[in-house]
């Protein structure tokens, strides 16, 4: 799958190299190439990926290895069988609790979480268990890891594979279990902010 990708990405930069690529029939260049559709100059994919909105969640492991850690690179993969995948960094804690730990939980965080998201991005709380001291949470039944109190839905993970994603690791999770809690609006990040939006009213 690694290997797919990688030959993938080496297509494309041989093809941005080609000279239709670069210019028109006659390979000459082509000033609107250097531009977005629209005139926009070209950016980071960092900046891009800002404008992407994405819901907020809390990572979790328990145990000996009890970690916890805010992402929102996390993603459903698969209905049958049911799979999730997260990107850790590798340099994150976050990424030798999974490995150590052989599962993990996601607390999809709600509206009124902004602190708990902001708590655990922060490198300055305690390391380990004692992290969880301060929050409302309660055990998970499969893997032993914290649930956040209050999220709007939770899952429990089997670490069933792991894959190289450049500075990441993307880890592909078994669902274990899944629950859903009260609704309520949710925490989005986008553009550098939290965001809340409210779920859609209800038709009569």
């Amino acid at each position: 799958m690694v290997d797919n990708g990688r030959a993938a990405h080496q297509a494309a930069l041989q093809a941005l190299s080609a000279p239709a690529a670069r210019g028109g029939e006659d390979g000459e260049a082509d000033p609107t190439r250097d531009t977005a559709p629209d005139g926009v100059p070209q950016t980071s994919l960092r900046e891009v990926m800002a404008q992407f909105a994405t819901g907020v969640i809390v990572l979790t492991t328990g145990g000996e290895h009890g970690h916890g850690m805010t992402a929102n690179a996390f993603t459903s993969v698969s209905l049958d069988p049911p799979l999730v995948l997260c990107c850790v960094a590798r340099t994150a804690r976050m990424h030798r609790a999974i490995r150590s730990a052989g599962n993990f939980a996601v607390s999809i965080l709600g509206g009124g979480q902004q602190a708990l998201s902001r708590y655990f991005a922060d490198r300055r709380r305690p390391r380990g268990p004692a992290q969880f001291d301060s929050v409302d949470w309660v055990v998970g039944r499969w893997t032993g890891a914290p649930l956040i109190s209050g999220a709007l839905g939770w899952l429990e993970c089997a670490l069933v594979e792991s894959y190289d994603g450049g500075d990441h690791t993307i880890f592909l999770g078994s669902v274990l279990s899944a629950y859903c809690g009260v609704p309520g609006s949710a925490l989005l990040f986008f553009s550098g902010g939290f965001q809340e939006i409210a779920p859609p009213a209800r038709s009569a």
